[in-house]
């Protein structure tokens, strides 16, 4: 006799069960941790290397990035020389000449009351000192409260001393490269320039896929034409803030405007750290030749308020947001190119910031995985 399962009976329960793939990832196998732990120290170790390497190596990378950076800054003028039937050797020449030309009309625009200046160190030394009488009676009522609270007295019997010059030497060994340093830039400057559409055809040809190559031409494009612009803009708004300094110190009575203004567009390339610098030069320059305390900051005061509109209004307007830095990345970046490779650090902090920029947006685009907004 058959017998048919009963069909008002409960289904049976699948007796295998899959087993949930864990989510989190402190929930992943221990192998793969280990190995992100490898990588991490490894890519660790690789950046080590490269730095110590630039490091130890400044003579020749110093040099040699300068002369790319620039050259590719400079890339759309001799592109534009060569559309007028001008040859790319001959146009990177005439470039070169022309920066140069410029570099030491600026030069000689800041050496000239500097040494005018030097000759007469015991003359400024005595006025700063009859200048810092002003600070007697704070210095006399702190001196007060030191002897109330029982602290040492020597700081208010001491004479007032000028500073020592022996920091004079470093900082100028510290500021000028060496002339084969010099050399070397400028025949890499040349070269490049000169022969820059050859290697960029070399550099696109090296992949062999398409896309390979559709992107590296995409991102070679990308980084000439911001770097060109940058260089452009930049300076121009470096020469305007130079030439309303040279107003504002020719207007309030300072020595030298010409020579205060120059000295404002140049140290202007160094964002954050530059204005600073000249804003403390003015003060030192004002509190020294004018007769009165208020006389000499008021120049300072104003310049002051020059690189606060360039910084927050122009500079930004003009740049436009695409190659607007952020203010702490621009500051960690010049920190640790001007220890790498001193006052050239800081000025090509930027530029390979925005380099920086563009291989991440192209590298790494919109459309991979991100993070989920807040």
């Amino acid at each position: 006799m058959r017998v048919l399962p009963d069909e008002r009976a409960p289904p049976k329960e699948k007796e295998n069960v899959g087993t949930p793939l864990p989510e989190s990832k402190g929930e992943l196998p221990p192998v793969i941790r280990r190995a992100e732990v490898v990588a991490f120290a490894l890519v660790a170790l690789l950046v080590i290397s490269v730095v110590a390497v630039l490091y130890v190596a400044k003579a020749f990378f110093l040099p040699v990035v300068t002369a790319f950076v620039v050259g590719t800054m400079l890339s759309p003028a001799a592109g534009y020389l060569e559309r007028r039937r001008i040859p790319r050797a001959l146009s990177a020449v005439l470039i070169v000449s022309a920066v140069c030309a410029g570099l030491a009309f600026v030069v000689g625009l800041i050496s000239s009351p500097l040494m005018q200046w030097s000759t007469r160190l015991p003359e400024l030394g005595s006025r700063l000192k009859d200048k810092l009488h002003v600070f007697d009676r704070p210095l006399a009522l702190w001196h007060q409260l030191e002897s109330m609270v029982g602290g040492s007295d020597t700081f208010g019997t001491a004479p007032f001393q000028m500073p020592k010059l022996d920091w004079v030497q470093p900082t100028l060994e510290f500021l000028s490269p060496t002339f084969t340093e010099f050399l070397l830039f400028l025949a890499t400057l040349v070269l490049f320039i000169a022969s820059w559409r050859d290697l960029r055809r070399a550099l696109i040809l090296t992949f062999s896929e398409h896309a390979s190559r559709l992107r590296t031409l995409r991102i070679l494009n990308e980084i000439e034409e911001h770097l060109g612009g940058y260089l452009l803009t930049v300076t121009m708004i470096n020469l305007g803030v130079g030439v309303a300094t040279g107003l504002i110190c020719a207007l309030t009575g300072m020595p030298s405007p010409a020579g205060l203004g120059a000295l404002a567009a140049t140290l202007n390339f160094v964002p954050i750290i530059g204005p600073v610098a000249m804003f403390v030069i003015l003060i030192l320059v004002g509190v020294v030749a004018m007769p009165t305390l208020s006389a000499g900051l008021m120049a300072p005061l104003a310049f002051a308020g020059v690189t606060f509109l360039e910084g927050h209004f122009v500079t930004p307007t003009i740049i436009g947001r695409r190659l607007e830095l952020n203010a702490l990345a621009v500051f960690v970046a010049i920190a640790f190119w001007t220890w790498l490779w001193g006052p050239m650090g800081a000025f090509l902090s930027s530029p390979l910031l925005i380099v920086g920029l563009i291989l991440k947006e192209h590298l790494m685009p919109e459309d991979s995985p991100q993070l989920p907004e807040d």
